[in-house]
């Protein structure tokens, strides 16, 4: 048996493991749009396909998410790195980030909020639920259109942990 130290249950959580990272776009009925990295990304459900997204309530897009009825969840690729610190570093309010990442918005296929073209998968969600959970904001969507590179390698996408970016390493056993 393992030998244990009561700790920070904030510190035990951190002892996850990495957790994908994201480029989410938003865009609202007045035109305005913004880009933010989000490390807080779990899938709700498979049937229907419901991905989740937590937000601060510090952030801008929390001002967007409150009054869009969509988002897109954009899965970067390890080449673009340095956009999604960007993203994750610099406020909507102050910049736009996809002028200054050199982002090409796309128009949707069912949502008013853009997708990323540069990045290997765009997922359009439809808002389903808002959860409020403490520091952080959940929103919910469902899925309504999705589209992927053709060479799309799921293992040169990012992840995120304990400040640092990686990739997918090595596969120990299948099931």
């Amino acid at each position: 048996m393992l030998e244990k130290n009561e700790v920070n249950p904030i510190w035990a959580c951190r002892a996850f493991p990495a957790f994908p990272v994201v480029l989410v776009a938003v865009g609202d009925a007045k035109g305005e749009r913004n880009v933010l990295t989000v490390a807080l990304v779990h899938m709700f459900s498979f049937n229907p396909p419901v991905l989740g997204i937590g937000i601060s309530p510090a952030r801008h897009s929390y001002e967007l998410l409150e009054t869009s009825e969509d988002f897109s969840i954009n899965i970067p690729g390890k080449d673009l790195v340095e956009e999604v610190l960007y993203c994750g570093q610099h406020s909507g309010r102050e910049v736009d980030k996809f002028e200054d990442c050199g982002f090409e918005p796309l128009p949707s296929k069912k949502i008013r909020s853009p997708v990323i073209a540069d990045c290997v998968v765009n997922l359009e969600c439809v808002k389903r639920q808002r959860v409020d959970a403490g520091d952080h904001v959940w929103y919910l969507g469902e899925v309504v259109h999705a589209e992927m590179a053709k060479d799309a390698d799921r293992e040169k996408t990012l992840m995120y942990w304990s400040g640092e970016f990686r990739v997918l390493g090595d596969v120990i056993r299948k099931r």
